[in-house]
């Protein structure tokens, strides 16, 4: 399904080879341009090395994750709904589904809080968005890998500054303490002038990253907190919006149970230990029988 994903959405396909660019010339301007030179003498070196490619192979692994896992399709039906049976609806509400919907386009009912993706033409449960940075949706059952990932990226971007600036403070002072003595600088400076371009041209890229995904990496968590997906958020605000004379005619809509802040995030990043949070590794449902339900239930259409 993945590949499908692929042909159908280039842009996506791009934003992953750019992904995977950054990350492997992020780890080789810091091992080849920061760490060899800056603490070849010293054992921070090989703990700096060790810890920062641990870090990146995390967001690796939980991007491959994101990319590569169900967000939360609903199957499709072996038949498709009859659509010139207006009264499926109100048979869903008498047979105590509220919150269920139909999706003309899969052409199959939906549960609560499902929406539909243009991208990948198939409703997602809890969908939160389509991201192209994993080509792939952010929904039910990869949200954990998804923020597990921009909280990896936000943390490589800055170790990243922090070891750029360390060295570049670092060339600095040897460079003064090389004038002083009088050594030569003249067959240093091609070299120079191309550490400086990598360490700009780092500095730039975990700036940019680490910026964009702090700032998805909060809307996630506020998300997850208040119980409610930027597509709910956007239709509750726009039912707000609208007069409340008109309100009265709008069809009573489903409206799901407010939960504690630690419940919510069990959900998504499972039932474990807190600890376990931070690895990309396979947790319990999202909710009890959440994963598990009829693509089409027994509707008498």
């Amino acid at each position: 399904m993945a590949s499908l994903r692929f042909r159908r959405d280039p842009c996506g396909f791009i934003c992953l080879l750019l992904t995977y660019f950054s990350v492997f010339y992020a780890d080789y301007v810091v091992i080849q341009y920061v760490l060899i030179p800056a603490y070849s003498d010293s054992v921070w070196c090989s703990l700096h090395g060790v810890v920062f490619n641990l870090i990146l192979l995390l967001l690796l692994a939980c991007h491959a994750k994101a990319v590569f896992s169900d967000p939360g399709m609903v199957p499709l039906p072996e038949t498709a709904i009859d659509f010139s049976d207006l009264r499926s609806q109100s048979r869903m509400n008498e047979r105590g589904c509220e919150g269920w919907t139909v999706c003309s386009r899969c052409e199959t009912y939906r549960p609560p809080r499902a929406h539909h993706c243009r991208v990948c033409q198939r409703c997602i449960r809890r969908m939160d968005h389509h991201c192209p940075w994993i080509n792939n949706c952010v929904g039910e059952l990869n949200q954990k890998y998804f923020i597990q990932f921009l909280f990896y990226t936000g943390l490589a971007s800055l170790y990243s500054m922090v070891l750029v600036v360390s060295a570049w403070v670092w060339r600095i002072r040897s460079e003064r303490e090389g004038a002083a003595e009088g050594d030569g600088e003249e067959e240093e400076a091609p070299s120079k002038h191309l550490i400086v371009a990598h360490y700009i041209i780092l500095l730039v890229e975990s700036v940019l990253f680490g910026v964009f995904v702090m700032v998805i990496f909060y809307d996630q968590l506020v998300s997850i907190i208040t119980d409610e997906t930027p597509l709910e958020q956007m239709k509750n605000r726009l039912m707000k919006d609208r007069p409340s004379s008109s309100s009265q005619h709008q069809p009573h809509t489903h409206a799901h149970t407010r939960k504690p802040r630690i419940p919510l995030l069990r959900e998504v990043f499972g039932r474990g230990s807190m600890l376990l949070w931070l690895l990309p590794l396979h947790s319990t449902p999202p909710s009890a029988g959440g994963i598990s339900y009829s693509a089409l239930p027994d509707y008498d259409v």
